[in-house]
């Protein structure tokens, strides 16, 4: 009698249980990233609480733009942030979907590291190096 070997099959989706492991990184990764988010509206809108009616003219000047430059800083990382914050909220809809970890050009499953590092990816590291 001949003895058939298996091939391993190559997982096509992350199972339930890894998929909520994922999802449970991702809500900790989103809570945190909208905490900084509302930081830095918090730092954009309030901006110019910081005082210099007293100061002298010329102090004011040098004060207003450093405000000014610290202001656009906080608008790109807030923008940033929002991105980061869609991302990860399009990456619990995978889940939902059973389609997270599936890299969009390749079709094979990115690497649970990755995924780790990066809980939004939608490539593999394969696929991200060949743009």
């Amino acid at each position: 009698m001949e003895e058939k070997k298996e091939t391993p099959v190559e997982k096509v989706r992350y199972s339930d249980e890894e998929l909520q492991e994922f999802k449970e990184l991702i809500l900790q990764k989103l809570e945190k990233a909208r905490r900084d988010y509302r930081a830095l509206q918090s730092q954009i809108d309030h901006s110019s609480s910081n005082d210099t009616e007293d100061t002298s003219p010329s102090f004011k000047v040098l004060e207003e733009g450093s405000a000014s430059q610290a202001k656009e800083e906080a608008s790109q990382l807030a923008a940033r942030q929002y991105k980061f914050i869609q991302n990860l909220e399009a990456a619990l809809i995978r889940i939902e979907n059973k389609t997270y970890g599936i890299c969009r050009e390749t079709g094979k499953l990115i690497p649970k590291e990755r995924l780790r590092l990066v809980p939004h990816a939608t490539l593999s590291v394969e696929a991200k190096n060949k743009r």
